[in-house]
């Protein structure tokens, strides 16, 4: 399978006057767009397929750097000044980076109960041009579901994350802001997700699929100051052929 990504990112800031001034200066808000980085991944069954409901899959793959990682905006200094430099790694729309990404998925099912768990992982391949490399990334995620039909499911899932720090700096990401200094990136997260899955079955639809899901954080033990994640909600679609 191939994966592609569409990428639209932004963040409000408020500067404050002068080197340590406490008054306020004004707002601004800091918007990238444009494509991500591009996966080619196989899933390769390894169980010995005796049960049609039970499944032991191998994910292998690859990440290529198609996104950008100089993308810039104009800034508020806490001088008056409005230059644009490159923006913060967090605005970047792709890593700069080869990456290896495996992982394992098991799945099973009885009746109108299905459960499964994957680990998986993003391993880096070497640091960038711009003096530094996106720290490696490993998950582990567990799911229960309820079928209410062939096409319609609701899931629990809970997700762990261990993201590794950012190794390096780009001597061109220097703002005055907590997401431009590399120290303040990776940690541990655990958040739990409320979902729903819906699969074409027969006519126009049959083979896409549609899931979302709306996730809440449990734990965060992370490096250095962080934005906070209120809420998270995904919703994607796929299609098997």
């Amino acid at each position: 399978m191939a994966m592609g990504s569409y990428l639209t990112n932004s963040m409000d800031h408020v500067t404050f006057q002068g080197g340590m001034g406490r008054a306020e200066l004004g707002n601004f808000e800091t918007e990238t767009a444009g494509f991500g980085d591009t996966t080619l991944a196989a899933i390769i069954g390894i169980d010995d397929g005796a049960r049609e409901e039970f499944q032991l899959n191998l994910n292998l793959g690859v990440s290529f750097p198609t996104g950008s990682i100089e993308e810039t905006d104009q800034i508020l200094t806490p001088m008056g000044m409005r230059p644009e430099p490159r923006l913060p790694y967090p605005m970047q729309l792709g890593s700069g980076t080869t990456d290896f990404k495996p992982g394992i998925t098991y799945r099973d099912r009885r009746d109108k109960i299905a459960w499964g768990a994957q680990v998986s992982g993003t391993v880096r391949s070497g640091r960038i041009d711009e003096g530094y490399t996106l720290g490696d990334r490993a998950e582990v995620t567990a799911w229960l579901g309820f079928a209410q039909s062939h096409a319609l499911a609701g899931f629990l899932r809970l997700k762990g994350v261990s993201q590794g720090a950012i190794d390096g700096q780009d001597p061109l990401i220097a703002a005055p802001v907590q997401t431009a200094d590399p120290a303040n990136f990776g940690g541990e997260t655990v958040e739990v997700f409320l979902g729903v899955n819906y699969a074409g079955q027969e006519g126009v639809v049959r083979g896409h699929r549609i899931a979302a899901e709306i996730g809440l954080p449990l734990y965060r033990n992370l490096n250095g100051p962080q934005l906070e994640t209120d809420l998270t909600a995904q919703i994607g679609w796929q299609y098997a052929f």
